[in-house]
């Protein structure tokens, strides 16, 4: 049988059929992601990252990290949020070199000066540089945050996972003890491990934790709960994987996103919980500049010289909006019920 005549519909339609046929990865390996793009080619970098064929895990895990970093730059909310955390954390790093003065020192013939050129945003009831303690202050609050997350994001993931996967009396136990956490207000719980204590940063820190985990263990044992059905866990069951094994390298990597966006949404309220503690003098001492410990030593001067209790408001204000906007990008992006 002969094939279609040239000029024929048929032959017309055949290639057009065949040009609109996908290229083989094989003709194109540059495309496909068998060969990394050169340095400096960014549109070929751009494809390299957004192939649908990629030629190694590595490189499909760098593509959903870079499509996820699009959706995220698509929130300018977001955006805005991260700006203005990355800007406090450069300030807090840089304070040594951004501070006008010593923090400490005081000038008692230049106390409650009102912002000027000599004192940017004035000087406390000490004659201190109200710029120069933010700065430093800075590092003592962002500090405790930071030591917060990293003692109870990972306690809160793993009491989650064990709970949900092993079942029975380990979860019944682990969650009764939760629910006992979840039962008093943070405020006063946080309050009452520190009057156990002793005032102060380190206090402060096991505290915040102390108060701040159940809701993570809560969060990672429904993933767990549904996680552990997969097919992907059986099928480690029966290559004859561990319990540990498959909780540590297949559940918690799961569990990993939700918590992500639960602990940066969770930021805000360390920092005010933070804050408060200093507010009520059980958290950093004088005459450590932390932001909640400056507004209570100021509180008495905010009707007539604002600038010394308004200044570390603002700077309360600004880091926890800014934590709430990234957490909110992040749900976006990483939570699928939001896609």
């Amino acid at each position: 049988m002969t094939g279609p005549t040239p000029g024929s519909p048929i032959a017309d339609a055949a290639t057009a059929t065949a040009a609109l046929e996908p290229i083989p990865p094989d003709a194109v390996p540059e495309a496909a992601g068998a060969l990394p793009p050169e340095p400096g080619a960014a549109p070929r970098r751009r494809e390299w990252l957004l192939t649908d064929a990629p030629a190694s895990r590595a490189q499909a895990a760098w593509g959903r990290r870079y499509q996820a970093w699009l959706a995220f730059r698509r929130n300018p909310l977001a955006m805005a949020g991260l700006a203005v955390i990355l800007v406090m954390l450069l300030l807090t790093l840089l304070a040594p070199l951004l501070a006008t003065h010593d923090p400490g020192i005081q000038e008692l013939g230049n106390r409650l000066a009102a912002p000027s050129a000599a004192h940017w945003l004035g000087t406390d009831e000490l004659g201190r540089d109200v710029w120069s303690r933010l700065l430093y202050g800075g590092r003592i609050t962002l500090g405790m945050v930071v030591a917060v997350v990293l003692l109870v994001a990972p306690l809160g993931l793993l009491v989650g996972c064990v709970a949900g996967y092993a079942g029975g009396i380990w979860d019944r136990l682990l969650m009764r003890v939760t629910d006992v956490f979840l039962a008093f207000p943070r405020l006063i719980l946080a309050l009452a491990f520190v009057a156990a204590m002793r005032p102060g940063v380190e206090s402060a820190v096991i505290a915040i934790a102390l108060t701040a985990w159940p809701p993570y263990a809560r969060l990672a044992r429904a993933e767990t709960l549904t996680i552990r059905r997969t097919d992907y866990v059986a099928a480690a069951r029966m290559t004859g994987a561990s319990h540990p094994r498959i909780v540590l390298r297949h559940v918690m990597p799961m569990c990993m996103p939700s918590l992500v966006v639960r602990v940066t949404l969770d930021m805000s309220s360390i920092i005010l919980t933070a804050a408060g503690l200093g507010f009520l003098g059980l958290g950093a001492q004088p005459p450590l500049p932390e932001w909640g410990t400056m507004i209570a030593t100021a509180r008495r001067f905010i009707l007539e010289q604002w600038w010394v209790a308004v200044m570390p408001g603002i700077a309360i204000f600004a880091a926890s909006l800014a934590f709430n906007l990234l957490g909110d990008g992040l749900r976006d992006v990483l939570d699928p019920k939001q896609r």
